[in-house]
C-alpha cells in the first residue's frame, strides 16, 4: 500500500536536524532545535538511532563522539543512560523518540529517518523499526518515515503501512560511502521504490538531475532534497525538487 505525501511536506521548508545552531545553543535534533523550529513553522526533519535496549533516541550519528559529552557508539548505552548525555553545544541531553513526538504534537510535519544499523544497507534490520513504530502509534500529525537502507522502508510497510514512506537517495559515489560498489550500484537506482510503496524521495541536491530522479518525479513521485545551505542552492534545487531540506540560513516559505 502506498500513502502519499501529506500537502504540508511540500509547503514548509524542512529544517534539518531541526532548526539547529549551537551558537544559539541549539544541538542538532535538540528539543531546543526542535522548538525553534516549531515557533519559525518550519517541518522539522530527524534522526532516530537505537539504544542498547531497543529504544529510538533522536540523534544522528552512530557514535557520541562528535555530538555529545561522551564517546563511543550510540547503541552500548541504554536510554535511560543516553537521556543524561548532554549534547555539545547546549543545556540538554539526548532526547527519545517518544518526548520528541510530544513535543511536536502534531504542529508542523516531523520527517523522521531510521539510520542504517546494518552498517552495509542490508537486511539486518527489524529493532530500531518496531520501536519507532510503537512511539507512532496514535501519533496525530503529519508525520513519514525514511531511510537510506530500503530494507528498513519496507520493513515500516509492514509494521505501519498507513504511514507515508519514503528512500533516502544519493549518486552513491564509491569514494563517499563505506560500501561495496556493487551496493553503490544498486542503490544509484533506487531500485526499491515501488516495492516498499513509498511516495517520495529525498535525494542529494547535487544530483537531482539523475533520470532516474526525473522518471520518479514523472511517475507522480514526491521530490525532496537534502541538505540545502544557502539560498543560491535552494534556487538550483527547487527547479526540480517540490521541497528542500535545509540548514545554516532560514529558507523562505513558498508564495
Amino acid at each position: 500500500m502506498r500513502v502519499s505525501l501529506p500537502e504540508e511536506f511540500l509547503t514548509r521548508p524542512l529544517a534539518h536536524r531541526a532548526l539547529h545552531d549551537v551558537t544559539a545553543g541549539r544541538p542538532e535534533n535538540s528539543r531546543a532545535a526542535i522548538r525553534a523550529a516549531i515557533v519559525a513553522g518550519y517541518g522539522i526533519e530527524i534522526d532516530v538511532q537505537m539504544s542498547a535496549d531497543e529504544s529510538a533516541m533522536v540523534f544522528h550519528d552512530d557514535d557520541l563522539d562528535r555530538l555529545a559529552m561522551a564517546t563511543g557508539p550510540v547503541r552500548v548505552q541504554t536510554a535511560c543512560a543516553l537521556e543524561k548525555i548532554e549534547l555539545r553545544g547546549g543545556s540538554e541531553a539526548i532526547p527519545r523518540l517518544a518526548e520528541v513526538l510530544e513535543l511536536v504534537a502534531g504542529q508542523v510535519p516531523l520527517l523522521i529517518e531510521i539510520k542504517d544499523q546494518d552498517g552495509e544497507m542490508g537486511a539486518n534490520v527489524g529493532a530500531l523499526e518496531r520501536a519507532v513504530t510503537a512511539d507512532l502509534a496514535g501519533y496525530d500529525g503529519p508525520v513519514a518515515v525514511m531511510s537510506f537502507n530500503p530494507n528498513s522502508v519496507r520493513h515500516m510497510a509492514d509494521l505501519c503501512p498507513e504511514i507515508p514512506r519514503g528512500l533516502v537517495t544519493d549518486a552513491y559515489q564509491v569514494q563517499d560511502w563505506p560500501l561495496s560498489e556493487e551496493t553503490c550500484a544498486l542503490l544509484r537506482g533506487i531500485p526499491d521504490y515501488d516495492a516498499a510503496g513509498c511516495s517520495f524521495i529525498s535525494h542529494n541536491h547535487k544530483d537531482l538531475r539523475r533520470p532516474r530522479v526525473m522518471e520518479l518525479k514523472a511517475s507522480g513521485a514526491a521530490i525532496l532534497c537534502w541538505t540545502v545551505k544557502s539560498p543560491q542552492e535552494e534556487e538550483r534545487a527547487r527547479q526540480i525538487a517540490q521541497n528542500i531540506t535545509f540548514e545554516q540560513y532560514l529558507a523562505p516559505f513558498p508564495a
